[in-house]
């Protein structure tokens, strides 16, 4: 019997898909329109690459409400005997779109950035011509949101099981399904930008990376922003912010689970209230020669202008990760798991902290834990060492940056972020709305009495609001949370003696020091570090913020006093009033709800669908592959325990390295634990060498040997097989889509493939072509280190809503290629040049140089992979 789920969802629809709804085409009509979709993906690598002055497709201003608009739809997903459809339908009746989930990678369903509509829980489905039907724009991606967090994981997880990992080695490793696979990720951060819009030449005089340029006397008031794009595809935006060319935005874009990686593009824009935002300049970075696992910071310049007339438009200060793992069957990984779990695993944190001075992999460490179930336990071990009872730390109790403390830090996050947003998110979000300014300092507001007791009154009605809020929402904290805070205020009443007067409010505080001054407090402080703004708040706005964050602490230390400054005196009535619902508010978030508590409402339809969804993948994973079953997150985190203990070992490989670590047998208890972590750690690096090597080694598998027996449906005949745009075999990349249309690469562009892929020379027998996960990859055409932006020969098509006249011709975006070191940048961007013999348009990128260059290749396979750099 063919299996069914439905989910009620939001569906984004675009201008041009709504209008294409209103009008069905007929049959006929139809099959015309989908062969020319299909004579354009097939000739579209001829078509010049363009760019609007709004480059997405989403719309032509970030507010327009001509850029498109979220209907409620339902999905279908029905796994048929000829594959697994996904039905998209609106208003019921109206079929929206239909995905073959089975044609697609898991690198074409993944999670949407809150960035891109300012929505959470939302997911993206990239496909193309062939792999779905609809009357919809067949280049357009789909984008869905959901009603809460655990429905898009349990979806997420749904679709990625009828889709296809990125596994290699199928052939060799039939037992495993593979080889190994592959995990990427961009770590991108915006920081700020300076004398945006202030055009000057390139061939400028080059600055020392420590050298500050001088400031342009004619900097430009504009407003600004900036997109996001991977590989073509609009990824992210910023915020809009004001500056004489130098915004500060601080936002960070954590962009996981991409396809193989190409380029990175920042793309700046002007904004204006009245016409559309015009572009300042482009910055690109080429991810292919980017140094994995480090995090480079630098100044990086902003390109404008075609090949002949190319300028720079300004800087863009940016922080940079770039992460491509090779992740093992999780059987490859037993010795260091069985090593990892013979501790606290926040005693690895701390080793790992102190002696490579390592934090990176405190997430991957903490999710290993929580897949095992024993974090808490961990947590409240290193909690009994902490409080020592004595009575010279009961002051500074849970006060320090211990890895104690970061730990619960992190695990507060991790459980709590639906409590943050329900206790704080509305009320902060209302005060920047209302751009409130408070300030109450006489020194600050340059203003008599009257006006400080107005502005104190205001503080009180806010510090009020929030509070209000905050303790409504106590009953929403979280089973993990409330059993965590009940184990520290029990602990430091045992521990400390509590009598009537002495000490009496030492276990209430132990559990606001985590609560209020780690967690609701920098919420406060910083929103958009914790997901409750999209960018920076403004400076006025901010100050505010800070004012109500100094109240909300003074109560949460149960201090009504408020000694530090004078100018805060006239909240005492306020904290004297409050003083007991605090004392209320901690006793409810550490005492555990009852374990034998009936569930306040029925198993609804959605819970329902959703047990059924969990057990269905159960089926499902045990029918796949070792490496299919692994690809698939568990619920209800989306953990990946192999991804995770993949980082982990790379991570401490390189910095063992760097630092010219040797295990060693002797020494203390602690030193030979540590040095046993290396050596595991070391053992499956040389295992994942291995796997690399016995691929690049041996030829693809030819068509006539058997294939390993892969539970997934067969092709229907009536649909056509292109491969999938993130597909590691594919013959060409996705462009970005802008108002409908696809840009196409050239079939000489590159393959998208992991650098630890075989060549296509395998299929012939010859030998592979050498590459690492952090050296360029050779093309089959030159690329020069850079090219500037080109203009068009020809006027760009308009968007749907624009005139006639107002179509002009627009600058093209920038092409895909190396983007040069900024006159004063510091980050150590570099890229080797190509031979010669391999520069030729005639030469495939795995031909074999004459005399033993392949023999020096092989001997040096994959070097840099061992060493991690």
């Amino acid at each position: 019997m063919d299996k069914e789920f439905y989910v009620a969802v939001e569906l984004y629809v675009s201008s041009k898909a709504a209008a294409a709804l209103k009008k069905p085409p007929t049959r006929k009509n139809a099959e015309r329109r989908d062969l020319a979709s299909r004579a354009a993906s097939g000739n579209g690598e001829a078509a010049q690459k363009r760019v609007k002055e709004k480059t997405s497709w989403l719309g032509i201003g970030r507010n327009s409400t001509s850029a498109g608009q979220w209907r409620p739809a339902r999905c279908k997903l029905v796994e048929e005997e000829e594959g697994c459809l996904l039905n998209v339908y609106v208003d019921d009746t109206i079929l929206y779109r239909s995905i073959y989930m089975y044609l697609l990678n898991h690198t074409d369903i993944r999670a949407v950035h809150r960035s891109l509509f300012d929505r959470r829980n939302c997911i993206g489905i990239f496909s193309v011509a062939g792999q779905m039907r609809g009357a919809a724009p067949t280049s357009e991606p789909l984008y869905i949101q959901f009603e809460d967090e655990e429905t898009a994981n349990t979806w997420l997880a749904l679709f990625r099981s009828y889709s296809m990992p990125e596994v290699y080695g199928r052939w060799l490793s039939p037992e495993d399904g593979g080889l190994y696979r592959m995990w990427r990720q961009v770590d991108l951060t915006c920081i700020q930008g300076r004398n945006l819009g202030v055009t000057r030449p390139l061939a400028d005089e080059m600055l020392s990376p420590d050298q500050e340029p001088k400031a342009d006397p004619d900097a430009i008031d504009m407003d600004v922003y900036c997109e996001i794009f991977v590989n073509g595809m609009l990824c992210g935006r910023t915020t809009v912010k004001k500056g004489i060319g130098a915004p500060d935005w601080h936002e960070r874009f954590v962009l996981t689970d991409l396809p193989p990686f190409e380029n990175l593009e920042i793309v700046v824009w002007r904004e204006k209230r009245l016409t559309k935002p015009v572009l300042v300049g482009t910055v690109v970075i080429v991810l292919v020669n980017f140094r994995r696992g480090e995090a480079v910071e630098g100044w990086f310049p902003v390109l404008h202008g075609g090949q002949a007339t190319s300028t720079q438009a300004g800087e863009m200060r940016l922080l940079v990760r770039v992460d491509e793992e090779i992740i093992l069957p999780y059987h490859t990984y037993g010795r260091l798991l069985k090593t990892l779990h013979s501790r606290n695993h926040l005693d690895w944190m701390r080793e790992l902290e102190t002696r490579l001075k390592m934090k990176n992999v405190n997430n991957n460490i903490m999710s290993i834990a929580i897949a095992k179930n024993v974090l808490l336990e961990n947590i409240m071990e290193l909690a009994d060492r902490e409080v020592d009872g004595t009575q010279t730390s009961h002051n500074t109790l849970f006060r320090g940056n211990t890895v104690f403390t970061k730990t619960v830090e992190l695990y507060m996050s991790w459980y709590g972020m639906a409590f943050l947003e329900s206790s704080v998110g509305p009320t902060i979000r209302r005060l920047c709305a209302e751009k409130v300014a408070i300030e109450v300092d006489p020194v600050r507001i340059g203003k008599g009495p009257k006006a400080i007791e107005k502005n104190v009154e205001l503080l009180v009605s806010w510090c009020r609001e929030f509070w209000d809020h905050i303790y409504e929402a106590r009953t929403q904290c979280p089973p993990e949370l409330r059993k965590l805070f009940e184990h520290i205020r029990r602990l430091v009443e045992s521990r400390y003696r509590i009598r009537d007067d002495q000490n009496r409010e030492l276990p209430w505080q132990s559990v606001s020091a985590f609560c209020f001054l780690r967690f609701i407090v920098p919420a406060i402080l910083h929103p958009h570090l914790f997901g409750l703004l999209p960018g920076l708040p403004d400076v006025s706005v901010q100050r505010s913020l800070t004012l109500i964050a100094k109240v909300v602490q003074s109560l949460a230390n149960l201090n009504p006093t408020v000694q530090k400054e004078e100018y805060m005196r006239g909240v005492k009535d306020f904290l004297n009033d409050s003083l007991h619902a605090m004392i209320d508010y901690i006793i409810v978030v550490s005492t555990p709800e009852p374990g034998n508590k009936a569930p306040s409402t029925p198993l609804t339809s959605d819970k329902h669908e959703r047990l059924r969804i969990m057990n269905a993948l159960r089926q499902r994973s045990a029918a796949v592959p070792i490496l299919y079953r692994e690809a698939i997150p568990l619920l209800p985190h989306l953990l990946d325990i192999p991804r995770h203990l993949a980082v982990v070992t790379s991570v401490i490989v390189r910095y063992s390295r760097t630092r010219n670590f040797q295990p060693t047998r002797q020494g203390g208890a602690d030193d030979k634990f540590f040095s046993e972590f290396c050596s595991r750690c070391l053992e499956v690096e040389e295992q994942a060498l291995f796997r690399v090597s016995k691929l690049a080694a041996k030829p693809r598998r030819q068509y006539s040997e058997p294939a390993i027996n892969v539970p997934i449906p067969p092709t229907p005949s009536h649909v056509p097989l292109p491969p999938s745009p993130s597909s590691p075999l594919k013959a060409g990349a996705r462009g970005r889509k802008t108002s409908g249309t696809s840009r196409r690469r050239s079939q000489s562009q590159k393959s998208s493939r992991p650098s630890t892929a075989p060549s296509s020379s395998e299929k012939s027998g010859q030998s592979p072509s050498r590459k690492s996960l952090s050296s360029p990859t050779t093309e089959s055409e030159p690329r020069p280190l850079f090219q500037p932006p080109a203009l068009p020969s020809s006027p760009l098509p308009s968007s749907p809503t624009e005139s006639p006249e107002e179509r002009a011709p627009r600058p093209m975006r920038p092409p895909f290629m190396h983007h040069p070191r900024s006159t004063s940048t510091d980050s150590p961007l570099s890229r080797k040049r190509v031979p010669d013999a391999l520069m030729s348009p005639t030469l495939d990128g795995s031909v074999e140089l004459p005399g033993d260059e392949g023999g020096k290749r092989r001997k040096n396979i994959f070097r840099s992979i061992l060493t991690r750099r």
